[in-house]
């Protein structure tokens, strides 16, 4: 079987792109083709060339509010490597209904909570504040909802006491390590049944 074509979009350190590149290798059902970037000054993208992945940057700011122009050019980056699935690695920007429906069923994406608790952003401090005895992370299908779309994987790590938002971070992302390649994996081999990490 031909391998499934990744192409992993990130915004920051890639430390979940990485994990999931060093996965792809073997009998892996997928291969990385292209990291892609919205921010130019990324330090994934240099990670991402050392481990020898195609880079491409389409930089938000130069649309301003222009969220159609951006996805288009975003697109024609992505359609140049042709990939077949995409993972969002830390990927900042919130996308439009019409990217989310033409790659509809192809996007995977990781949030640090066990969703459908604690959407959106600060989740560790969330998590802390509503006295949360576990906390996690999820790798689910992208939909036009916010964190909203079927979850593919969930891993868990207990709330300790003492826990700092930090602490509580540095946590959760080892298990995302974990989580998210073994998803892919999964995924990348047609299989949709979700993986659970103590």
């Amino acid at each position: 079987m031909t391998p499934r074509r990744v192409a992993i979009l990130i915004s920051g350190g890639g430390s979940n792109m990485v994990a999931l590149v060093e996965s792809m290798t073997g009998d892996h059902p997928a291969r990385p083709v292209l990291v892609l970037s919205n921010r130019p000054d990324a330090a994934g993208l240099e990670k991402a060339r050392r481990l020898g992945v195609p880079t491409a940057v389409t930089d938000h700011r130069r649309h301003r509010k222009d969220r159609a122009a951006f996805e288009a050019e975003m697109n024609a980056a992505l359609d140049a490597a042709a990939p077949d699935i995409l993972c969002f690695a830390g990927f900042m920007r919130i996308l439009t209904p019409g990217f989310t429906r033409r790659w509809a069923g192809r996007m995977l994406n990781i949030h640090p909570s066990l969703l459908p608790r604690h959407r959106g952003l600060d989740t560790h401090a969330r998590a802390l504040a509503a006295g949360d005895s576990e906390h996690g992370c999820t790798v689910h299908e992208v939909t036009a909802e916010l964190d909203g779309g079927p979850i593919l994987g969930q891993a868990r790590v207990p709330v300790r006491p003492g826990d700092t938002p930090q602490s509580l971070a540095a946590r959760v992302l080892e298990m995302e390590h974990r989580l998210y390649p073994a998803v892919l994996r999964r995924f990348a081999a047609g299989d949709r049944t979700p993986v659970h990490l103590p």
